[in-house]
């Protein structure tokens, strides 16, 4: 069964995490003026406008200009506030990256970056609205947390975790409704991967929306096979929980990563960097979308076209299995 058909699963259905995420802006900000949300033309595609209709002194527009949005939020943060600068992720890290090294990072300015829209969430709009860049670009950048919340719960989570932030945080969102994957483990700190299923013949890291088709292509191993997979959602990006890596692959099983992002400098390659230093031999295979021209399409094709579903990540366990 495909992407497009995961509420016939029994997992429970919540919201879009870019929801989750003005729910709880709003909830925060009810008691904590400091609670600034700045964006660029994107109140509306950020779910804020809810925020901006309660609280109309505690938000800021600064219309299609990331560069600005970037720059206003540092100052804010520096002035004390507690800045989310909200844009779709494709623009707020490339167009305002040098604003994101220097005036976040460099100038130690504790914003929430916060990328919506993420991976290729806008889907038929095509490449110049993908964000696949986002994970390598910020990864080079010293002083971010990067994350990428897998369901509602982690997104909850990571706000309130960023509200409280004393360093730069990057958090992106997509805009489909996520299931809840693990409400017995109600466990969530930036830094440390989430088990949210386990198994012992084969592990698949992910992160992001990427986990729920990891999970399914985990249950369609059990059922038709018997394998039994570890599913880890690695939402931070940066710092990587490597104590969890080092444990995932002590037994030598074989290890499959999933992102929506580019294969080259994200989630796959942080890991396999990481293991291959420590000189692990754990078969590895890291699944994203290849260095080529994007195919054109909704999230759900583009994710069939390469292989990050459930019966597309199916066949690579099997593969890695040699069954």
């Amino acid at each position: 069964m495909e992407l497009d058909k995961i509420e016939e699963k029994v997992l429970k259905m919540g919201k879009a995490n870019q929801e989750v995420f003005s729910q709880i802006m709003q909830e925060l900000a009810e008691t904590d003026r400091d609670i600034i949300a700045v964006t660029s033309d994107s109140r509306g595609s950020g779910k804020l406008v809810p925020f901006g209709e309660k609280y109309p002194f505690q938000i800021v527009e600064v219309g299609i200009a990331e560069q600005n949005l970037v720059g206003v939020a540092a100052g804010l943060a520096s002035a004390g506030k507690k800045a989310f600068a909200v844009s779709p992720a494709c623009f707020l890290s490339a167009r305002a990256l040098e604003q994101i090294k220097n005036d976040v990072c460099y100038s130690d300015n504790p914003v929430t970056l916060v990328g919506i829209s993420s991976g290729v969430s806008y889907g038929a709009l095509g490449t110049t609205h993908h964000s696949l860049h986002d994970y390598a670009a910020l990864r080079a950048i010293n002083n971010i947390i990067i994350v990428a919340p897998a369901d509602n719960f982690e997104t909850e989570q990571a706000v309130r975790l960023a509200a409280k932030s004393s360093k730069p945080v990057y958090m992106r969102f997509g805009k489909k409704a996520m299931p809840y994957l693990d409400e017995s483990n109600q466990t969530f700190e930036f830094g440390k991967g989430r088990i949210v299923r386990k198994g012992e013949d084969i592990t698949i890291i992910a992160s992001g929306e990427t986990v729920y088709p990891a999970w399914l292509a985990a249950q369609k191993l059990e059922d038709e096979n018997g394998i039994k997979a570890t599913v880890v959602s690695m939402h931070t990006i940066k710092p990587l929980d490597t104590d969890l890596l080092n444990q995932l692959a002590s037994n030598g099983n074989p290890i499959v990563t999933v992102e929506e992002h580019m294969v080259n400098g994200g989630l796959g390659e942080a890991c396999a960097s990481y293991l291959f230093q420590k000189g692990n031999t754990n078969k590895f295979k890291i699944v994203g979308i290849p260095d080529e021209y994007t195919v054109t399409g909704s999230q759900i094709e583009i994710f069939n076209h390469y292989g990050i579903s459930e019966n597309g990540l199916y066949k690579t366990c099997k593969e890695l299995l040699a069954i």
